[in-house]
């Protein structure tokens, strides 16, 4: 009798066992979840990326910029005994448009979406994205905050509500899609496309999905999904307050990143502005005000110079910014260093050359030219960190 009860059990055990195999799903949908600093919504986020595709069938690919929190390695934690998740960390290299590449073009998965891995996106989108997709009527599907039924309450500011709204209205404009969120950064779509498209993805900024459909020929069929954008649960926001800067060095990157570098132009742009915040304040010290020229010419250099480091910190350099009190001190005091030095060579090769016989103007154009250069490359290495 125990004999054959041990037996039955085996049975029961076996065609439960083989029930399991049956139920697997072969491996259909990767979702990559760029990461910076959010180790305590990793294992949250498994649980509902399950509850929402159920236990196979998917992958979650975290792509991890070096955060210092752990974020990498509580992924490898779970990682361990769960084998649907991936980590790729990332060393050196920062920004979440890159970061969203590469971990779409790391997946044998048919089918990949791009989100959020902080749960201000709702992963029970993903399995109606998906069918979208998979039908053939749409090339690409995306989540909305401002489609009829969505909302952005998640937004940590009015402010940058407002720059959201901002953006996607020069993004309409500019590229002709009417779609009510393109800067959405949660979307899926064929992996087969993705791949094609990689190469001329510039990979700067945050908003890669508006570069997909820029680039895309022939245009995309688009589906749009309502998202009730929801509070982040831990860690710190990819995007900050710049999110319409963060498109105009996406614009940079798309009509000037052959020519020139992007960070370069941007840098020069900075450049540019500075130039003029230099004139307004010396106007006022000068003549408005009626102090000495020298003193108000050293006023407005050093207003110009903590000008353009701000700025190049919150745009240039935005995914390698310096934040804190005591790096933004020391960072502004490395930024006028290297300008010094580059105000030294601009003035030391217009004379030069304005001594050799070169028209005045001339030689102070070769001196400006001369001073950004300088002023970029050694303001990449030495304050930012970057040469790229």
């Amino acid at each position: 009798m125990d004999m054959v009860t041990e037996q039955f059990r085996q049975q029961m055990e076996t065609a439960a066992a083989l029930a399991r195999v049956s139920a697997v799903r072969p491996l259909e949908l990767a979702i990559v979840l760029p990461t910076l600093n959010e180790r305590g919504n990793i294992a949250p986020m498994v649980d509902r990326l399950e509850a929402a595709l159920g236990p196979s069938g998917w992958e979650a690919v975290f792509v991890d910029d070096n955060s210092q929190d752990g974020t990498a390695e509580e992924a490898r934690r779970i990682s361990r005994t769960d084998s649907r998740i991936r980590v790729i960390q990332r060393i050196g290299r920062r920004g979440l448009a890159s970061a969203a590449i590469e971990g779409m073009c790391a997946t044998a998965a048919p089918f990949v979406a791009v989100m959020d891995a902080d749960h201000q996106h709702d992963p029970a989108l993903l399995m109606d994205m998906l069918e979208a997709v998979k039908s053939g009527e749409y090339d690409l599907a995306y989540a909305s905050r401002f489609a009829v039924g969505g909302n952005a309450n998640g937004l940590s500011s009015k402010g940058r509500e407002q720059g959201s709204r901002l953006a996607n209205a020069l993004a309409r404009k500019l590229t002709g899609t009417e779609l009510s969120d393109a800067m959405s950064g949660f979307f899926l779509l064929r992996s087969e496309q993705l791949r094609k498209q990689a190469p001329n993805l510039s990979g700067i900024g945050f908003k890669i999905m508006l570069d997909i459909l820029s680039t895309a020929r022939p245009q995309l069929r688009v589906k749009e999904f309502p998202l009730k954008f929801a509070e982040r649960l831990s860690g710190e926001s990819k995007l900050d307050h710049g999110v319409a800067l963060d498109f105009i060095a996406g614009l940079y990157d798309r009509y000037l990143g052959r020519v020139i570098p992007t960070r370069f132009a941007l840098f020069g742009t900075v450049g540019g502005l500075g130039v003029f915040v230099h004139m307004a304040v010396l106007s006022l010290l000068y003549l408005a005000l009626g102090s000495s020229f020298a003193l108000g010419q050293a006023t407005a250099t050093v207003v110009a110079m903590t000008f353009n480091f701000w700025l190049n910190n919150l745009l240039t350099y935005r995914d390698s910014k310096l934040t804190g009190p005591r790096e933004m001190f020391f960072g502004w005091i490395k930024f006028c260093a290297t300008c010094a030095v580059g105000a030294f060579a601009n003035v030391a090769a217009a004379a030069m050359l304005q001594g050799n016989g070169f028209a005045w103007w001339i030689a102070a154009l070769v001196g400006i030219a001369l001073a950004s250069v300088w002023n970029y490359a050694l303001s990449s290495k030495f304050v930012w960190g970057r040469f790229r």
